[in-house]
């Protein structure tokens, strides 16, 4: 009996993970290029509870990691000529930062004192050759389909999209942005799609993750009650051999 209250808690673990990611994809449904994650679970082979050669082993509900929906989010117009948007899944624009390259969906741009293309936090833009300056007096940038950058019809540069054979090759860093945690190269996205004027939506569906969070919930308490059920009856089970005796 000790062994469904042992896999009943193995379960109970990965729920209470799951309700934490589903909570995040829910604070983050308003957030520019988010992409909704869910717990993948596994199956890990544990030791019998007793050491009886009749009783089969069992087997426990293991966290496996967390998935990550790479899937397009809805594009929606912001009017801001330094705000773009990738059309394309699984592409994303380079950065430069202190740590080293990152990567990103959220095209949310400006202008730092040095005229250098930069994230809302600093982080420098590539481009093709580098770093993308734009010159202020020369007004406003357009930037192309194919993510080329001008200024009065001039091109200043290109604006670097990648994309990655294997997406695990991703580690989620904060911010929106993104590392490649191997050895993984980062490959031009020819592809690609540069979108000026507008931003990209999260992908989180809010009804999905509210559903899911009630069925967690409900979940959690069916194991809970199945717990307590299992311990009352070994409880029982002693007090009835205790007589016997």
């Amino acid at each position: 009996m000790e062994n469904a209250a042992y896999i009943g808690l193995s379960r109970q673990m990965t729920l209470r993970r799951e309700l934490d990611i589903a909570a995040n994809n829910i604070a983050n449904a308003d957030t520019t290029g988010f992409k909704a994650e869910q717990l993948l679970l596994g199956t890990e082979v544990g030791q019998r509870a007793r050491n009886d050669a009749v009783r089969p082993g069992v087997s426990f509900v293991l966290d496996n990691g967390v998935g990550r929906d790479y899937g397009q989010g809805a594009l929606s117009q912001t009017g801001r000529p330094l705000d773009f948007a990738i059309e394309g899944e699984g592409v994303f624009f380079e950065l430069q930062t202190g740590q080293g390259l990152a990567y990103t969906r959220d095209g949310a741009f400006t202008v730092d004192p040095e005229g250098r293309l930069v994230t809302e936090a600093g982080h420098a833009v590539q481009g093709e050759g580098g770093e993308i300056v734009l010159d202020p007096a020369r007004g406003e940038a357009a930037v192309a389909a194919d993510g080329t950058v001008s200024q009065q019809g001039q091109a200043v540069g290109r604006l670097k999209l990648v994309r990655f054979d294997a997406l695990s090759a991703l580690s989620k860093d904060g911010d929106g942005l993104y590392r490649n945690a191997s050895n993984a190269a980062a490959v031009d996205a020819a592809d690609a799609r540069v979108r000026q004027g507008m931003l990209e939506a999260s992908n989180v569906n809010s009804i999905l993750e509210i559903t899911n969070l009630i069925e967690i919930s409900r979940a959690y308490e069916r194991i809970t009650r199945m717990i307590e059920n299992t311990n009352d009856l070994s409880r029982r089970a002693v007090e009835r051999l205790g007589r016997a005796s």
